[in-house]
């Protein structure tokens, strides 16, 4: 590896259903396609075709009360495991039980289907809320991945530095790294933030290299209640004037390997 040292790494999450709250790790495989298993499935609404979504917290809004985990975890080149989902009530199935579909349908008042893959884009709707908390907020809808679903690039990258920035601005509220729903969470020094990333390459772990695309627009996801933290709207519209919106960046791998937490970050 070759570049200037900028941190190490700090976290590693992978989500293996869209939308819900998914899994830390200690090590993980980056692939062409992103980490590992990572948005590997989704949960469909048959009667609209949407992809559900925690962006669409008026239609869907106990998505963060639902986890998701590998019992298997994925291997390089081997076939998909299924993923382990717990409901909120502590019911717990997998994507490929029999009754899935019918509980979580249970579950989320409507009719669901388990998605590995999409014949073509996959729709999500999303609500932008009044961050003045005085009118009612609006709902778009755009297309993303067909699978993996990922919005946009395959492996979000978060800084602790921007956090900690963005708590300055606003101490009431918890910038917690878990808001963001990052791949890798970088532990930076105080200054060293990701706004000028893009186009640069990390080098990480067992010869990880991402290009970093672009940052990554934030939204309505970071302001809702999740384990041990509370719903604050407060966190979006910090994040809107602080920092134009953005908090960490997409990236791409160049090339895949495994990574570690505590592995030093180089950038280029």
């Amino acid at each position: 590896m070759a570049g200037v040292p900028v941190g190490r790494v700090a976290g590693l999450w992978r989500y293996p259903v869209k939308s819900m709250l998914g899994e830390t790790l200690s090590e993980a495989d980056l692939v062409e396609g992103g980490l590992l298993g990572d948005r590997a499935y989704a949960l469909l609404d048959t009667a609209t075709g949407r992809v559900v979504s925690a962006k669409n917290p008026k239609r869907w809004p106990a998505l963060f009360a639902f986890r998701s985990e590998y019992i298997t975890p994925p291997a390089r080149g081997a076939a998909l495991p299924p993923a382990r989902i717990t409901l909120p009530d502590g019911t717990a199935t997998t994507t490929d039980a029999p009754d899935a579909e019918r509980l979580l349908s249970d579950a989320l008042d409507a009719s669901i289907r388990i998605a590995s893959t999409l014949s073509g884009p996959a729709r999500v709707e999303e609500f932008a809320p009044d961050l003045r908390g005085a009118g009612p907020g609006s709902v778009h809808e755009f297309t993303a991945r067909p699978g993996p679903f990922f919005d946009a690039q395959p492996v979000l990258v978060v800084t602790t530095a921007s956090l900690a920035r963005l708590s300055e601005s606003y101490p009431a509220g918890r910038f917690d790294a878990r808001r963001f729903r990052p791949n890798v969470l970088v532990e930076t020094a105080e200054k060293e933030v990701e706004d000028t990333w893009a186009g640069r390459t990390l080098f990480l772990g067992d010869g990880v290299r991402l290009v970093v695309t672009k940052p990554c627009s934030r939204c309505v996801m970071t302001t809702l209640a999740q384990e041990d933290l509370p719903n604050d709207l407060g966190i979006l519209r910090t994040v809107v004037e602080s920092s134009g919106g953005r908090v960490g960046v997409y990236a791409r791998v160049e090339r895949g390997g495994r990574v570690h937490l505590g592995d030093p970050v180089l950038l280029t």
